[in-house]
């Protein structure tokens, strides 16, 4: 309850503060490197507050995510509470601030972020075979089938946006045609156990930029 007051929190008060400005101070807000007050200085994610590694993150998936924020198509359901504290964050940026906020992502060093979560690899192995078929064998992901790389990522980010996935609170919006193709695909995780498998099993793999 803690984590989620202090995310509520912080959301509240910084779109608060993006009410007062312009178009023009928001960009500028944005150049000002906001963004590292929850992602790090050096993009590599925060659990408190469940803010997940950008550095590495591949620009064209982090552009879809930031419009989807801006546009309410992802981060407005009421129990998606990392998303909706990050969705204040993006509803001002601009299409230039987003371009911006890619270019600077690119220039943070990648670094595999560390395992946290444990879980049965092998069980998991078998589970990830359905999504290897977008996120790859390695999980490296593959931009043509608008799938991300899942492995390097934050542990407890992966386990929380599968269970977002699997119960409808990420990926419901019909604009959000890949979110809906993960929302099928999680149902196969039939429990909190099967995802800290296959999350543990993904935890296994390395990909290389």
């Amino acid at each position: 309850m803690k984590r989620i007051q202090c995310i509520a929190i912080f959301a509240l008060l910084f779109s608060l503060n993006l009410v007062e400005l312009n178009a023009a101070e928001v960009d500028q807000t944005v150049n000002n490197r906001y963004c590292n007050t929850c992602h790090g200085a050096d993009g590599r994610g925060n659990f408190g507050i469940q803010a997940p590694r950008l550095a590495g993150m591949e620009s064209w998936y982090l552009r879809r995510q930031l419009e989807n924020f801006r546009e309410g198509i992802r981060g407005v359901h009421p129990q998606d509470i990392e998303g909706v504290a990050m969705r204040p964050m993006a509803t001002k940026l601009s299409d230039e601030s987003i371009t911006d906020i890619i270019e600077w992502v690119e220039s943070w060093e990648y670094v595999p972020a560390e395992k946290t979560i444990e879980g049965n690899e092998r069980a998991g192995a078998q589970l990830y075979t359905q999504c290897a078929s977008c996120h790859g064998v390695n999980a490296e992901g593959n931009e043509a089938l608008g799938a991300p790389a899942l492995s390097g990522q934050n542990d407890w980010y992966l386990v929380t946006q599968l269970k977002n996935f699997r119960e409808g609170w990420r990926g419901s919006d019909p604009q959000d045609s890949f979110g809906q193709q993960m929302m099928m695909m999680t149902q196969a995780l039939s429990d909190d156990e099967a995802i800290n498998n296959v999350v543990s099993y993904i935890n296994s793999l390395r990909r290389n930029l």
